[in-house]
């Protein structure tokens, strides 16, 4: 039985069966209508545009946890940190924020990395007994001067235009020039989690993790002059044209007829579809250049640390360097998943980094898809955010058919209030289901 079973797992048409079946509830969504289905091609395309992204974020987090067993508990704090690229890259400068405080921030920042390099120096070279002396005076002083400079320049950068503006603004460049921006920013700050956490053993490295992802998002909250806090920050530049730029052309209302369709409809179909272009070939671009470090030497040696760290480090293998390069690197991928997520919704909201959606939500993906498997991580990613997005219509039509033999009462209308709300069980139960059934994923690691 064992046998048959891994005999299917291993299958080399299991995968593409099971994209096949994606594929049909996208088809189905979008030309379907009924209780079950929207019948709407701009709702289908929605789904995939915002699945497309979740494959990216799972194979973020794949990178790390299937790769080097990794286990990075603030997925959400990178996706927010990849998030800024588009604001302080894509977005219009800020008439007179600059001129406010520009320079005083960035000489703080300076001044507050420097000081940490000088601390962390001082603890490694300096003579043991005025080790702490020496190191605590740096820290102190140097927390002194940044607070100094920093708080006069940030409360200036606030008072500019506070209305309407308020923060320092972006240098107004192409959108997608910023998605890079956004994975150098997330990498950077994993660079950092990892030279002091990565040191730890794996449940104390989730817990920092957890901590460092609240830690960033809570920053993103408070911090308006960054991008503008709670207040959100809309009008993030997009790759593709705007739908109402194309109603008001007659090239395309001439095309919309032709295709049989109103242009309202017409011009959201045709956007959403260049975002899924653009999209898929990132997403294509970033399996491809996984799969070809993970049947590498590389990729071979990863895996080989992953499985037993003591015969790795026997052989002369950094474990503690290899680490904080895959973790750096799966980060990367998570942060240019953030700045994908806010060009297409146009709108930077800190308070919706949810970690629930973007950190549990993603394990799932990567659970079910396949540990280790990069194809799995884009299966999981397209499957379980369809799931996570009809569940709240499939919801409330289970919940009506399971509760037909109840009387009409608070009992009967309580629980179908609460159906759409019930996506978190939902995905619990799919996981229960595919760790139990298949507990290498639905498309395991080869």
């Amino acid at each position: 039985m064992s046998n048959t079973r891994q005999a299917t797992a291993s299958s080399p048409w299991r995968a593409p069966l099971i994209f096949l079946v994606i594929a049909a509830l996208f088809v189905l969504e979008g030309t379907t209508r009924n209780a079950l289905f929207s019948g709407s091609w701009n709702s289908a395309l929605a789904i995939l545009n915002m699945g497309l992204i979740s494959a990216v974020m799972a194979l973020g987090v794949n990178m790390q946890w299937g790769y080097a067993g990794l286990f990075n508990a603030g997925v959400v704090g990178f996706l927010a940190l990849g998030s800024l690229g588009p604001v302080l890259v894509a977005t219009r400068p800020v008439e007179g924020a600059w001129s406010a405080g520009g320079p005083r921030v960035l000489l703080a920042l300076v001044i507050g990395l420097a000081t940490l390099i000088l601390a962390a120096q001082v603890w490694q070279r300096a003579p043991q007994r005025l080790r702490a002396i020496a190191m605590i005076a740096i820290l102190v002083l140097g927390f002194v001067l940044y607070r100094f400079l920093f708080d006069p320049a940030v409360m200036a950068i606030e008072a500019n235009n506070s209305a309407s503006a308020g923060n320092i603004g972006g240098l107004g460049w192409p959108v997608l020039l910023s998605w890079p921006v956004g994975a150098a920013f997330a990498a950077a700050a994993a660079w950092g989690v990892g030279k002091v956490a990565l040191g730890l053993r794996s449940d104390y490295l989730a817990i920092a993790t957890l901590g460092i992802g609240e830690i960033i998002v809570a920053v993103l909250r408070n911090e308006e002059w960054l991008a503008r806090g709670v207040k959100n920050m809309s009008g993030i530049p997009r790759p593709v044209p705007y739908e109402l730029d194309l109603q008001n052309d007659p090239a395309f209302v001439a095309k919309a007829a032709s295709w049989g369709m109103d242009v309202s409809t017409a011009s959201g179909i045709w956007v959403k579809l260049m975002y899924a272009g653009i999209f898929a070939v990132v997403l294509l671009g970033l399996v491809l250049l996984a799969e070809l470090a993970l049947k590498s030497p590389w990729g071979r040696m990863m895996r080989a640390i992953r499985d037993n760290e003591t015969a790795a480090s026997a052989m002369g293998k950094n474990i503690k360097g290899r680490h904080l390069q895959i973790f750096v690197i799966g980060s990367a991928v998570i942060g240019l998943a953030g700045a994908m997520m806010v060009t297409l919704d146009g709108l930077l909201s800190p308070g919706s980094f949810n970690p629930l959606r973007y950190t549990f939500l993603v394990w799932v993906m990567v659970i079910v898809g396949g540990s280790g498997n990069n194809w799995g991580s884009v299966l999981g990613g397209l499957l379980i955010w369809f799931l996570w997005i009809k569940a709240e219509v499939w919801g409330p039509e289970l919940m009506n058919l399971v509760t037909l033999p109840l009387p009409d009462g608070a009992l009967r209308q309580n629980l179908l209030d609460s159906a759409p709300h019930m996506r978190f069980i939902a995905m619990g139960l799919v996981l229960l289901l595919v760790l139990r059934f298949a507990p290498r994923g639905l498309v395991p690691e080869k």
